[in-house]
């Protein structure tokens, strides 16, 4: 039993390190000037953008909830969407998309 709420706390804190990680990365891109973000929907761009980190807290505070009731593999879930997240975010902010 213990084994397992080690396994849960520290997928927990490599969620929660990864949502900063996909938090500093979606605001580097929304303060980019990036043509692909005014062709965002009008709602995400709502309030300077704070509409699409809504959508970015929910996705954090999901896979959060999820993994502290023991579903450990939506840890790896967020992980794969933290990676696509970043490589998106790279390819915006260095001007290759």
């Amino acid at each position: 039993m213990a084994e397992r709420t080690i396994v849960t706390s520290m997928a927990l804190v490599i969620v929660f390190l990864l949502g900063i990680g996909n938090f500093a990365a979606h605001r580097a891109v929304l303060e980019s000037g990036h043509p692909l973000v005014e062709a965002m929907p009008r709602a995400f761009r709502a309030l300077g953008g704070r509409g699409s980190l809504v959508v970015e807290f929910a996705m954090l505070l999901g896979a959060l909830w999820m993994v502290s009731a023991g579903s450990t593999g939506w840890a790896f879930a967020y992980l794969c969407y933290s990676a696509l997240n970043g490589l998106a975010a790279w390819l915006i902010l260095s001007g290759r998309a």
